[in-house]
């Protein structure tokens, strides 16, 4: 069956646009103009995928999200902003965002980051039980704790709160604690497409996990390689 789309976005232009593009490429969508709409519609029929401008009149974009993470709605957020500094684009992060793209957009980079969320959306509905592959065993490196099936992490003693693509980056460098891993690979592994060298994206994710997981006078755990990317150590 087709995923759901629940689109929200107050420009007129855009949001017609992007839901015929959506439509095209095999996605039901349902397109409303407000945050209000949105958060109806989210309570009435849950979508597979939201996607919400972050400037709307009334209830913005953040707004919608903090209210369903806050319900304990897990359903992946992708925003939309024309805000391009890094502060606007961590409020989305903080608000419980699972990915963001900056205004102007090509929608083929929407559709590659849509099949990135939906790719880590659980189990396939309809597998049999004994068909579903076993729980993973729980991880452990550099002071780190990984459950990957409760997608539950500590440092220590202290449980860290991670949105999905943090978590899903933070398990890619456990798995390969102490091997340097390049901006392709990792692009490649939790998005599922290459944005290029100018794209801020992963310097961002990786910006915020440290600021979870840093603690005064501990060692740093996410190193950067210069020119190459990143890796897991405790120094």
């Amino acid at each position: 069956m087709p995923h759901n789309v629940l689109l929200a976005e107050d420009d007129r232009a855009i949001r017609h646009a992007l839901e015929r593009a959506l439509k095209l490429e095999g996605y039901e969508v349902t397109a409303v103009a407000d945050g209000v709409e949105a958060l109806a519609h989210a309570h009435r029929t849950p979508p597979d995928v939201l996607v919400l401008d972050v400037m709307m009149p009334g209830i913005d974009g953040l707004q919608v999200c903090r209210v369903l993470r806050a319900e304990g709605d897990r359903t992946p957020i992708l925003m939309l902003t024309a805000l391009v500094e890094t502060a606007d684009r961590i409020a989305g992060l903080d608000a419980g965002a699972d990915d963001y793209v900056v205004k102007p957009f090509e929608v083929e980079e929407v559709f590659a980051r849509l099949r990135a969320l939906l790719r880590r959306t659980g189990a396939p509905v309809g597998v049999p039980r004994e068909q579903q592959p076993m729980p993973e065993s729980p991880l452990s490196a550099a002071g780190l704790h990984l459950e990957p099936q409760a997608r539950r992490v500590w440092r220590g003693p202290r449980e860290i709160d991670l949105t999905r693509t943090e978590f899903d980056l933070l398990e890619l460098l456990v798995r390969n604690a102490g091997i340097v891993l390049d901006h392709t690979t990792i692009y490649d592994r939790i998005w599922g497409y290459d944005f290029g060298p100018g794209s801020k994206n992963l310097a961002v994710y990786v910006g915020y996990l440290r600021r979870k997981l840093d603690e005064p006078g501990a060692p740093a755990l996410i190193h950067t390689v210069r020119g190459v990317g990143y890796v897991l150590r405790e120094d």
